[in-house]
């Protein structure tokens, strides 16, 4: 295993003793694949940031410990990686804690190894459940602070939260569909990937209340808990579909629109309007086919930036500064791709 790391680095990056990432490196056996895994990874992981890691500064060691659909979390890796340059003279190292559904018990396990293990921040991404809000208190009470990305836990003691303001997100959703949809009768299909995340929720009732008030005889049909993953979404998009032979539109508040659209194709169906959220490679390349109508996206460069800058000031490395602004909102449609910028 090549690399031209010192151990006690590899050590810090994966989360692990010198003495474990010094059997690994060197074959000495007992060791579990898992391990040996976090080893390989804390290599990428240490060889990509090599760049800004060679900056002088200040360290700052942060877990960025997400539940998202890979596509997300992959989004999320290249933004912030994109963004360590910029920090200077600052230098942030981060681990990442990458899960794309599973028991919340697995999720609460991983703060606590943090909590004990110790950080210099916690930027998360988890549902908002009272298991995880407990979990983000230790994580606090160890001296860790914890940063919610796109996704909130209000009433936890996060620090503060960085993304868009969700339900202004639906309520924009609802005026681009009702533009659209102008007097075309046809359901609207809206689809959650889990009730349990905070923005999902916050954008759903913006959208059902904007309807509500401007276009009161459409009829909203919900699907949830398809976790954001194509095949538990098709199965889910597949039956609403079939259920009712009148939904024309999708609204798609957590994700899984290739599944969703092989749904409708697959049952001969058009999809007259389907409005979607973040410019991930998946909604890129639909977005480009022509088969969505509209991205609602934001900048998660400045996500992230702004969530490694509250972590530089809880530690005073930085002046304080008044609270963070949501990121705007933007609305991609295919005709104003955004350029892709050099990372």
């Amino acid at each position: 295993m090549g690399h031209p790391f010192p151990i006690r680095e590899i050590a810090r990056q994966a989360g692990l003793s010198e003495a474990t990432v010094d059997r690994v490196l060197n074959g000495r056996g007992g060791v579990r694949e898992s391990t040996a895994r976090e080893v390989r990874r804390a290599i990428a992981d240490l060889d990509r940031q090599r760049t800004q890691v060679r900056l002088t500064g200040r360290t700052f060691m942060i877990d960025i410990v997400m539940q998202a659909p890979e596509r997300f979390s992959t989004a999320v890796r290249a933004a912030l990686e994109a963004e360590l340059p910029a920090l200077h003279p600052a230098v942030v190292r981060s681990r990442f804690h990458f899960r794309e559904t599973g028991p919340v018990d697995e999720l609460i396990g991983t703060l606590d190894r943090i909590a004990r293990r110790g950080s210099q921040g916690v930027v998360l991404k988890a549902p908002d459940v009272p298991e995880v809000t407990a979990a983000v208190g230790r994580l606090v009470a160890a001296g860790v602070p914890v940063i919610t990305l796109v996704t909130d836990l209000p009433a936890s003691a996060r620090l503060g939260y960085v993304g868009i303001d969700d339900r202004a997100a639906g309520t924009t959703a609802a005026y681009l569909m009702g533009q659209w949809l102008g007097d075309r009768p046809g359901h609207v299909l809206t689809s959650l990937s889990s009730g349990f995340f905070r923005n999902e929720e916050e954008r759903e009732m913006g959208f059902r209340s904007a309807m509500r008030a401007h276009h009161p005889d459409r009829t909203l049909v919900e699907i949830a808990e398809g976790q954001g993953l194509d095949a538990t979404q098709y199965d889910l998009a597949r039956a609403a579909l079939e259920r009712d032979p009148e939904i024309r539109a999708v609204y798609s508040i957590g994700g899984g629109n290739i599944a969703t659209l092989r749904a409708f194709a697959d049952l001969g169906r058009a999809c007259a309007v389907f409005i979607a959220h973040d410019l991930d490679h998946d909604n890129t390349r639909l977005l480009r086919e022509h088969r969505l109508s509209a991205v609602l996206h934001h900048d998660l460069r400045r996500d992230l930036r702004e969530a490694c800058h509250l972590v530089m000031r809880a530690h005073g490395a930085l002046p304080p500064a008044g609270p963070v602004l949501p990121s705007p909102i933007q609305v991609v449609t295919p005709y104003n791709m955004p350029t892709p910028t050099p990372g």
